[in-house]
């Protein structure tokens, strides 16, 4: 038998990459000699890089500034394939929550430029195209930090050069674009934005997503404003309007680069499932495994294991799922292909105990589900 484990990161406890070990425990014990593979996935946001690393790329760093200017070491990696050369970067590496507290201050200065030194230790190392996969940031500056380390620069009223961060954004006048690294014109840019909020508006990246990263009534309403001068700018350089679904991501960070290169937006899942061969391990499968930390309503709206199951369900292939948690009906389940699923919660005494020891309690919940398969 053939056993294809593909899990995503069990958010706070494993990673996608652990995950799939646990689970590939869990198998053995079930199935001694099972010929298992794992592939970690994800859906396009944290975890993206660690899924290319497991497919194969090669893990390169690089010293960048931080989204409140303190300089971080972040990865990126490299996948080659058919001749050519993916990077792959998380903006979250360089720009993201974990690099700063929440608070207002957060929220207001927070920018992405050390996401746009990433791109471009990615462009010297002579990538054909980059994968952009965002989640987690801190920034709400609309791409603008990115494409200032690639060489845009932004004026205000008095001919100055515009400081980083999304709350300046509003004193914002002039563009120019002159200066911006022109191999950003022959690399394609995939930009894995599975949410559709727009970059500006009710529904826009700051009035959405800017309180998690500690933004207050106020200052919700000043990102907001320098998105909308943002877009204006960008729509006067280039012609663009891209006050367009996805472009709310990651702090507006899409909106940026649908301005000024080629990027195109892209679905994460779809973007991680090619970087890992995933639809090749299917083929080959007779069972796969997948899950995450919580398998939810949110679940089936572009997240991997439902993914996973999606494809593998359209091959006729049995799909068992584990997750740390799992609120999602399992008639919903059943419409994905799934046959099994157990939670860590169904095993351990308290959430506290599946936290502690999550990969004895994937390993035992994957055992459980396929005895009771």
């Amino acid at each position: 038998m053939k056993v294809l484990v593909a899990p995503d990161k069990f958010k706070g406890t494993l990673s996608a990459a652990e995950a799939a070990a646990a689970m590939a425990e869990g198998v053995l014990r079930v199935y001694p000699d099972a010929e298992v593979r794992t592939v970690p996935v994800a859906d396009g946001g944290e975890g993206t890089l660690e899924a290319a690393l497991a497919a194969g790329a090669q893990e390169h760093t690089a010293r960048v500034r931080g989204p409140l200017d303190k300089d971080v070491t972040a990865s990126w990696a490299m996948l080659e394939r058919g001749g050519t050369r993916t990077a792959v970067i998380e903006t979250a590496r360089a720009s993201g929550m974990l690099l700063a507290e929440p608070s207002v201050q957060t929220a207001l200065a927070a920018h992405c430029y050390g996401s746009g030194q990433l791109i471009a230790a990615a462009l010297y190392a002579g990538a054909d195209e980059i994968v952009l996969g965002l989640g987690g940031s801190a920034m709400t500056d609309g791409g603008a930090g990115a494409l200032c380390a690639l060489g845009l620069e932004i004026y205000d009223g008095a001919g100055a050069r515009l400081p980083l961060g999304g709350a300046e954004l509003g004193l914002a006048r002039r563009v120019d674009g002159t200066r911006l690294d022109p191999r950003l014109q022959t690399t394609v840019l995939r930009i894995a934005a599975d949410v559709q909020n727009p970059l500006y508006g009710p529904e826009g990246a700051a009035r959405i997503f800017a309180a998690q990263k500690g933004a207050d009534l106020t200052s919700l309403e000043v990102l907001d404003a320098g998105l909308r001068r943002w877009a204006a700018l960008i729509e006067e350089a280039t012609g663009r309007d891209v006050n367009v679904p996805g472009a709310g991501a990651a702090g507006g960070f899409p909106s940026a680069f649908l301005g000024f290169t080629e990027a195109r937006l892209e679905s994460g899942f779809e973007l991680v499932a090619e970087l890992t061969g995933l639809d090749a391990a299917l083929d080959e499968a007779d069972l796969v495994i997948t899950g995450e930390g919580a398998l939810d309503e949110q679940s089936e709206y572009g997240k991997a294991p439902l993914g996973v199951a999606d494809r593998a369900h359209a091959r006729g292939l049995p799909v068992v799922v584990v997750a740390g948690k799992i609120t999602l009906d399992p008639r919903r389940l059943a419409a994905h292909g799934v046959e099994a699923a157990v939670s860590l919660l169904d095993l351990a005494g308290s959430p506290d105990e599946a936290f502690a020891q999550a990969a004895k309690y994937v390993t035992w919940a994957t055992q459980q589900a396929l005895e009771g398969a």
